[in-house]
């Protein structure tokens, strides 16, 4: 055998047994808030757990084959988007005039470039819109009516605005009319990832809150409040009361306390979740991962959806 020879297959060698032991990871979250066992009884807590292992399955699949971050955050997304127990996609709440209105956003670490829609009402599936948004246009962020038409244009599934209908969120929303104060918070779906490329990569997805008025906004869709991805610290999915979350810039901020004071990414989320932002009045929790894939699920209430899953590991899911 040539020597030149001899040394490019030692070369493809190395090459590969590098590729085969870099790791890959995934968290997920289905939303946070009053997540108790007499209002997520054993049943349907089985329920939730089933959807979470398959979207965290769906993920990794993305992941083990050498995919990227983005396509691995955007399929789970798309897989509890696609499922009526979260408050995303087919599962969205309804706002004060009993209406769906969606947002969601994504975002790549390597080159902190980004896409958001808010308000959108009849994209199957927000996060492909994002994502959209960020790939095919000069924009970071689409709302409302130009969104959606800016989804169809880009040959995206649009549907009837019926097909968001579920008659639990119905039933949310009439009893809300009724009692006229805000309930049923949880259910915000959310995304992030490290691929075996070492790239990062956040997405969130929620129909926002129960009761909004009509044309809020919440933390989902803006980046640095609901989303932040950034290969040199971490990628960070939100959920919770999202005024608190864009008040504080939450996501953005955990990766700057990992940037600027060189703190490690449980201790950020410690210091944002379960101080910062516990002593102002703001209820919710975090998914994050860092880039040597250490991962974080913090929530300052009851109970949070989440789940992970990392090469090597078996997929691990939570309710309370």
């Amino acid at each position: 055998m040539k020597k030149p020879t001899f040394i490019l297959l030692i070369i493809i060698f190395i090459s590969s047994i590098s590729f085969a032991q870099q790791k890959y990871a995934l968290v997920i979250h289905g939303g946070a808030g009053n997540i108790t066992t007499e209002n997520v009884p054993p049943e349907l807590a089985e329920q939730y757990k089933a959807k979470l292992t398959e979207a965290l399955l769906t993920g990794e699949e993305v992941l083990k084959n050498g995919g990227t971050a983005l396509d691995a955050v955007t399929a789970t997304i798309m897989v509890m988007e696609n499922c009526p127990l979260f408050n995303a996609g087919k599962g969205a709440v309804f706002t004060s005039e009993g209406t769906n209105e969606m947002d969601a956003s994504i975002m790549d670490g390597r080159n902190l470039e980004a896409g958001a829609v808010a308000g959108v009402r009849t994209i199957k599936n927000p996060i492909l819109a994002a994502r959209a948004v960020m790939e095919q246009s000069p924009h970071v962020l689409l709302s409302g009516n130009g969104a959606d038409r800016f989804a169809k244009e880009k040959g995206l599934q649009i549907v009837d605005p019926s097909y968001f209908f579920t008659q639990k969120r119905w039933d949310s929303y009439q009893r809300i009319k009724k009692q006229k104060e805000e309930a049923d918070k949880h259910g915000t779906v959310g995304c992030v990832a490290l691929d075996t490329h070492g790239n990062l990569a956040a997405g969130t997805s929620t129909g926002g809150m129960t009761w909004k008025m009509h044309g809020r906004i919440g933390d989902s869709p803006v980046i640095g409040a609901g989303t932040y991805a950034d290969n040199n610290t971490c990628a960070v999915s939100c959920t919770g009361h999202g005024e608190y979350f864009i008040r504080y810039a939450v996501a953005y901020d955990i990766s700057a306390l990992m940037k600027y004071k060189g703190l490690t990414l449980q201790e950020a989320a410690n210091e944002v979740i379960m101080k910062k932002l516990k002593q102002a009045g703001g209820d919710g929790g975090i998914i994050a991962i860092d880039k040597d894939g250490n991962t974080s699920m913090t929530f300052n209430t009851s109970g949070m959806f989440r789940g992970k899953i990392s090469k090597g590991e078996k997929p691990e899911v939570f309710v309370f």
